[in-house]
């Protein structure tokens, strides 16, 4: 017998920049109605103000200047992270009893390949090629033997249901992230698509990440 297979989740743009705690208080009244049958899954695009957040794994000398800009505990898996504006944050809530494409339903495993595979896709459309690398969790860009992250993925699985997602590099400041030790990688920095020549509004990014977001998770 083949595995219930979820509806399309519902998709929302948030305009300016979100506040973290509305976003985390948001997600948080989301993923109950989810479970409760009242709302449907959601993918929620947001961009931030300038702040940095800790995962369950962050490590305290990891925050190089604390002063800089306000800082969270997420609650998501991973380490320190930034978000500020020209990032695309992902909140990705869906319900991991039942299948979504090619993921296996109560796999999170398999889901946590899924956004990788997504993000992946996203890029090649617009010519990046990203790449996964063992031990080191994210997307990655190799540039003339040099390797730096693009895109970090954290999540988080409350009674079935995830939250907190992935961020991809579109054009923010990166030199905010000097701030941090991202996700702990201290022999690897960071890059964003316009850093990499690649000249695209957030409006055209979101379009392929929908589009891509089908091919993986149906």
């Amino acid at each position: 017998m083949s595995q219930p297979t979820t509806a399309s989740p519902e998709w929302l743009t948030a305009a300016g920049l979100t506040d973290y705690d509305t976003a985390i208080a948001g997600m948080q009244a989301r993923i109950a109605a989810i479970r409760a049958g009242t709302a449907p899954e959601l993918i929620w695009l947001v961009e931030h103000p300038p702040l940095y957040t800790a995962g369950t794994s962050a490590h305290a000398e990891d925050l190089q200047d604390a002063e800089r800009f306000p800082t969270y505990q997420a609650g998501r898996g991973g380490q320190w992270t930034y978000h500020g504006p020209g990032q695309r944050v992902i909140y990705t809530m869906l319900d991991l009893s039942l299948r979504h494409g090619r993921i296996p339903a109560q796999d999170v495993r398999a889901f946590v390949h899924g956004l990788e595979a997504w993000m992946i896709a996203a890029l090649a459309a617009f010519g990046v090629r990203g790449e996964t690398r063992e031990g080191r969790v994210g997307i990655w860009v190799a540039d003339g033997g040099v390797e730096n992250k693009i895109g970090a993925i954290g999540v988080r699985v409350s009674r079935g249901v995830t939250w907190h997602g992935m961020a991809l590099n579109v054009n923010p400041d990166l030199s905010h992230f000097s701030g941090i030790i991202p996700c702990g990688i201290r022999e690897h920095g960071v890059i964003s698509l316009a850093a990499l020549g690649v000249d695209v509004s957030m409006a055209e990014v979101d379009a392929v990440l929908k589009t891509s977001f089908t091919e993986i998770f149906g």
